[in-house]
C-alpha cells in the first residue's frame, strides 16, 4: 500500500500551472515538524523539521489556489512518488512527491482574513465652561 499522511504547514504560496483543457496542477511545500525532547541522562533533542512537495491536481487544485497560503496548516493524504531528471551538469536528480488525493484545511477562517477594523466610538463631549472657566454643574 502506498500512503502517505501529513500535518504541517505551508512554506510559501501555492504555485499552480494550468494545461491545455483548463486542466490545473498546484505545487506546495509544506514542513513537518518532530518536537525535541530530552533524554533521562539531560541529552537535548533538538526539533526536526522535514521539507514535503505536494502536488495537487484537478478540483483541489483550484482549491489550493484560492484558499491556501503561506502559513497555513492542512491535513494531507496521498501516493509517494519519486522521479529523476539530469540537471544543467547531467548530474541525475531525484524528486520525491506527494500526489494528494485528499486534503483538510486546518488553519481557522478567523486567521485566513485579515481582521476589520474595529469601530471607533465618538469621544464623550466635553462639557462647556462659562466665562469664568466654572464648570456649569
Amino acid at each position: 500500500m502506498n500512503k502517505a499522511i501529513l500535518i504541517g504547514n505551508v512554506g510559501a504560496d501555492p504555485k499552480v500551472t494550468y494545461f491545455e483543457g483548463g486542466r490545473g496542477v498546484a505545487q506546495v511545500r509544506l514542513a513537518t515538524t518532530e518536537r525535541g525532547y530530552t533524554l533521562q541522562n539531560g541529552t537535548q533533542v533538538p526539533d526536526r523539521t522535514e521539507w514535503h512537495n505536494l502536488v495537487f491536481r484537478g478540483k483541489i487544485a483550484e482549491t489550493v489556489e484560492k484558499f491556501i497560503h503561506k502559513g497555513d496548516k492542512l491535513y494531507v493524504e496521498g501516493k509517494i512518488f519519486t522521479r529523476s531528471y539530469d540537471d544543467q551538469a547531467g548530474v541525475k536528480r531525484y524528486v520525491t512527491e506527494i500526489y494528494v488525493d485528499n486534503m483538510e484545511m486546518l488553519t481557522p477562517k478567523s486567521q485566513n482574513v485579515s481582521p476589520a477594523p474595529a469601530p471607533v466610538a465618538p469621544a464623550p463631549e466635553m462639557p462647556q465652561t462659562d466665562d469664568k472657566g466654572d464648570l456649569p454643574f
